[in-house]
C-alpha cells in the first residue's frame, strides 16, 4: 500500500487508516510510545531487530501523519524525545480493538494445531 493512500480523499477511511501503519514497526511504535515519551535509543533497545535507518524512517514518517511529536532539547548532545500526539492516542486506542481480534485468532490457531497434534509456533 502506498503512503499516498493516506492522503487520497476518496480512499476508504480504513484504507487511509492502514495507510499511515503500514509497515513492520509502526504499530509497535505507536503501543511503545503509548506508555509515554522515548528516546530513539530507548526505543531500539525495546524492539531488537529495527535498525536505527529504519526507526528514522518510520518516526519521520509518523510524524508527518501527526501521530507522533518529535522535540530536540538543545543540549550537548543533542537530546531528541518522541511522544504521541493527541492524534497518535486517538489512533492507538481505535486499534486497541483490532489487536483484541488478532489475539483471539492467534490463540484460536493456536488451539486448531494443538488439537491437530502439531506444535504451535
Amino acid at each position: 500500500m502506498t503512503r499516498s493512500r493516506a492522503q487520497d480523499p476518496s480512499a476508504c477511511g480504513v484504507t487511509a487508516a492502514i495507510a499511515v501503519i503500514d509497515g513492520k514497526w509502526k504499530t509497535d511504535l505507536l503501543w511503545m510510545l503509548e506508555s509515554g515519551p522515548r528516546r530513539p535509543g530507548e526505543l531500539r533497545r525495546l524492539l531488537p531487530g529495527l535498525s536505527e535507518k529504519v526507526l528514522t524512517q518510520a518516526l519521520r514518517e509518523m510524524e508527518a501523519d501527526s501521530l507522533v511529536h518529535r522535540e530536540v532539547h538543545q543540549v550537548l548532545p543533542l537530546k531528541t524525545v518522541y511522544s504521541l500526539t493527541e492524534f497518535g492516542r486517538d489512533l492507538s486506542q481505535a486499534l486497541a480493538p483490532l489487536s483484541h481480534w488478532g489475539h483471539r485468532r492467534l490463540d484460536m490457531l493456536a488451539a486448531e494445531r494443538s488439537a491437530q497434534g502439531r506444535p504451535a509456533s
